[in-house]
């Protein structure tokens, strides 16, 4: 039975990055992350409950890789996890050619080092306010200062939404051009503790960013 969404066109590039690893198979990439007390699965639907199969599996191999290449630091880790990300981008596709798994890879390194204060992506969707969350969450457990997540691109009610959702405090404001000024016009809580100190901002007019701090 295929593990993930185009299991055919993908498996053999797959294989063979595991292959020179002297790894066999997904199977046994999956035992090596298990044996070293990982189930980076679960992981990985913890942080993105709505993601395909192959995203799991792609982590899974990059672990696996991270492991056998005696990776000791976490950024050492995450450039390693995106050659197994690499490993499942389909041979000829837009994402292979740009080395889109790669450089996941080494997103992930920059943000684990202390030098990058600051995060910013451009999304709109729960799925990136989803990934922000874990990606500040486990960066911070690794970093002495905490990292800073921007997405950059909400509008009101989507901002709103997800603050209430995932129990953010909302905060609007309004950004004036003339005097470059930003005016905090309302705050909303939608929880206590950890979640709450996060905060979704709007901002009216020109700058719009969704900001965790």
């Amino acid at each position: 039975m295929a593990l993930f969404e185009s299991y055919e066109r993908r498996i053999d590039k797959i294989n063979g990055v595991l292959n020179s690893y002297g790894i066999s198979s997904i199977e046994e990439a999956e035992k090596i992350t298990k044996d070293a007390g990982l189930d980076v699965y679960d992981q990985v639907k913890k942080i993105q409950p709505i993601c395909f199969e192959n995203a799991c599996w792609a982590y899974t191999v990059g672990a696996a890789i991270a492991i056998k290449k005696g990776c000791r630091k976490a950024s050492e880790a995450a450039a390693a996890i995106g050659e197994g990300l690499q490993a499942f981008c389909i041979p000829g596709s837009v994402a292979d050619t740009r080395k889109v798994g790669l450089g996941h890879g080494n997103l992930g390194k920059m943000l684990l080092e202390e030098e990058t204060d600051c995060f910013l992506a451009g999304h709109e969707s729960f799925a990136a306010a989803e990934g922000a969350i874990g990606i500040a969450e486990k960066a911070n457990k690794v970093r002495q200062k905490p990292l800073r997540v921007i997405l950059n691109g909400l509008g009101k009610d989507a901002a709103k939404i997800i603050s209430r959702i995932n129990g953010f405090t909302f905060v609007e404001t309004e950004y004036d051009p003339y005097t470059n000024e930003v005016k905090e016009i309302e705050r909303i809580a939608y929880s206590d503790g950890l979640r709450s100190k996060r905060c979704c901002n709007h901002v009216e007019r020109e700058r719009r960013c969704f900001h965790y701090r």
